[in-house]
């Protein structure tokens, strides 16, 4: 089974982001005690208590000091059998990472590191409202692989606006470097309910180029399979197989609990959501309360969920999976529309699996919506 710990807190808003966080950090303490105690009241919410990750996301988790950190990781393992071989993923920026704060993430357990670096170019931090500059972006690799943690992911924003594709090129060869096991780029994208939103309706921003990220996308993918990484989902490229096996696990469509503001649960038959705001999420956990909104899914969300998810990985989607989900539905509502995107050259039906193309990869959103049953 699988853990997810959301924390509410960053230093800055980045210009792009709309996760849910908080710049206000003078709860960050209660909130963290919190987490705790949401973590012993839902304690039964999974069919197991052996856990095989714990994934620190946010937020900004970097932002826990050593004793917030160990009290959760205590609190995780008085409730769950944490496995000796666990990933346990801490979300951090750059500007956290100082030598001694690796050495003690890694002696609370955290055994691999999703570093939010988005572009070694200075000017295209500033665009983003990173915190971090161009130097922090390269060293906090380095004393992380010095204080012991091996297992690195960066996280790469492509399509930021340019004249051209040099800065990809050169935010590519950088991270080659540095030699890291993992690399997940997003493509940048304009939120309603962030600042870049903001411009864009105010028209102080542009349309982000469709074409422009198409092309860097594409330049992406053929980079880094020339230098070992496998695309093994369309944001996610890893070397020897070194894939984030908490992020699969969502993938895959397996189960877990997710605890803090704004964090979601998922047991195959519902989803939960909880509050995403920290005062009131404060309330009701110190009332014993989960405040969360619990979603039954129907047999078309299972279905659809699994296409929209495993269709973007290596693995694709199992046909039996499918039919189970649906009832048997699925191949009789998709039959034309999965010959005629083997047609068009995006998909692939081998072996009792659907699988994207490396075409199909730019449609991919598309292509589950036009198979989802009804």
């Amino acid at each position: 089974m699988h853990l997810y710990i959301h924390i509410p807190f960053c230093r800055q808003a980045c210009h792009y982001c709309d996760f849910h966080f908080s710049t206000n950090t003078n709860n960050k303490r209660a909130i963290v005690e919190a987490i705790a105690k949401e973590i012993a009241l839902r304690k039964n919410y999974l069919d197991s208590f052996d856990l095989e990750t714990i994934y620190f996301g946010g937020g900004t988790p970097s932002l826990l000091d050593t004793f917030e950190l160990e009290f959760l990781m205590d609190t995780v393992r008085t409730h769950f059998n944490v496995s000796p071989a666990a990933e346990i993923t801490l979300e951090a920026n750059p500007d956290d990472l100082s030598l001694e704060k690796l050495v003690q993430l890694h002696q609370a357990g955290i055994n691999r590191l999703s570093i939010g670096i988005q572009s070694f170019y200075e000017p295209h931090l500033k665009f983003l409202n990173r915190v971090h500059d161009s130097y922090e972006a390269g060293n906090c690799v380095k004393l992380a692989q010095d204080a012991g943690i091996t297992n690195i992911s960066i996280d790469l924003i492509y399509a930021i606006p340019a004249p051209d594709h040099s800065i990809l090129r050169l935010d590519m060869q950088k991270a080659f470097d540095l030699n890291v096991s993992h690399i997940s780029a997003y493509c940048l994208t304009i939120e309603p309910q962030t600042a870049f939103g903001s411009w864009l309706k105010k028209k102080k921003m542009k349309p982000i180029d469709e074409d422009f990220a198409a092309r860097q996308f594409e330049i992406l993918i053929a980079g880094l399979a020339e230098k070992g990484y496998e695309q093994y989902e369309i944001s996610n490229f890893a070397r020897d197989t070194q894939y984030s096996k908490h992020n699969s696990s969502y993938w895959k469509q397996r189960p877990y609990l997710g605890v803090g503001p704004s964090a979601h649960s998922y047991n195959r038959l519902s989803r939960e959501y909880n509050i995403s705001n920290n005062a009131q999420y404060l309330t009701a956990i110190q009332q014993n309360k989960i405040p969360s909104t619990v979603e039954i899914l129907s047999q078309a969300d299972q279905t659809n969920e699994y296409l929209l998810t495993g269709l973007r990985t290596k693995w694709g989607c199992e046909l039996s999976t499918l039919g189970i989900l649906s009832d048997n539905q699925f191949e009789k509502q998709n039959r034309d529309g999965i010959l005629e995107m083997t047609q068009k050259g995006w998909l692939i039906a081998e072996n009792g699996t659907i699988l994207l193309t490396q075409a199909g990869k730019l449609f991919a959103d598309r292509i589950a919506s036009e198979l989802f049953i009804d």
